[in-house]
């Protein structure tokens, strides 16, 4: 008895160290590659492009690394799961399918993850009429809806600091981008306010819808892959 108890701290101390490995390498790899003298020299080295595509997947490795540690954590419940959360993590995921396809690649001068400024008009806003930072919004939206039905430590330490971090996130990016923009920065934001709360003036409705019908599609290819990449259905 006494070598099985040792063997089960053992474990338990292994679940955790990974799991706190995985979020030392996620911070890392989400802090030095984005200070100037690190990402120049990335960009020198490898192009705009390389660098892009490089980070988004060393992002997305870690990102799927940091969730399968979470699951091997050793299970410290706090609370317990309940039919109806599944239901509402469905509803919430497509919003923020929907809004990730309406966001990404769309010029956006106040955020990241659209093309930064150009052709952006802030009379036809689309849905940065509403936020400034849709895709740190579906970042924190991900993060709270899965938070619901994930009651024990590690995935409440994991999703709980997304969430903040994603709402921090905002707060830090207006500072830079303010710096950095000037005067400019409060022209537009004043001019996207002033646009029409409904319909958001997208600058083409066509694209819209075809934005539209992708997030759906997404939404859809999420619900199949979900339990061959994570191990867990999402279906109730």
């Amino acid at each position: 008895m006494p070598v099985a108890g040792h063997r089960v701290r053992r474990d338990r101390g292994v679940g955790w160290f990974e799991y706190i490995l995985a979020f030392t390498v996620f911070f890392l790899s989400h802090s030095m590659p984005l200070r100037p003298a690190v990402k120049s020299a990335l960009v020198a080295r490898l192009g705009r492009r390389g660098f892009g595509l490089g980070y988004s997947a060393l992002s997305l490795c870690v990102l799927y690394w940091l969730i399968v540690a979470a699951g091997r954590a050793p299970y410290v419940a706090l609370w317990d799961r309940a039919g109806w959360q599944v239901h509402v993590t469905l509803a919430v995921m497509l919003g923020v399918c929907l809004l990730v396809a309406l966001a990404v690649g769309r010029p956006n001068p106040f955020s990241f993850g659209g093309r930064e400024g150009a052709g952006f008009d802030p009379a036809h806003p689309g849905v940065i009429r509403y936020t400034r930072h849709p895709l740190l919004w579906a970042l924190a939206l991900w993060a709270l809806a899965h938070l619901l039905p994930n009651g024990d430590l590690a995935h409440v330490l994991l999703f709980g600091l997304f969430a903040g971090f994603a709402l921090l996130g905002q707060w830090i990016v207006d500072r830079r981008r303010k710096r950095l923009m000037g005067a400019e920065w409060a022209r537009l934001n004043a001019a996207r306010r002033a646009a029409p709360l409904w319909p958001p003036r997208p600058a083409s409705s066509s694209g819209t819808a075809s934005r539209l019908a992708l997030g759906l599609a997404g939404f859809a290819l999420l619900i199949v892959v979900h339990p061959a990449v994570i191990g867990v259905s999402p279906l109730p």
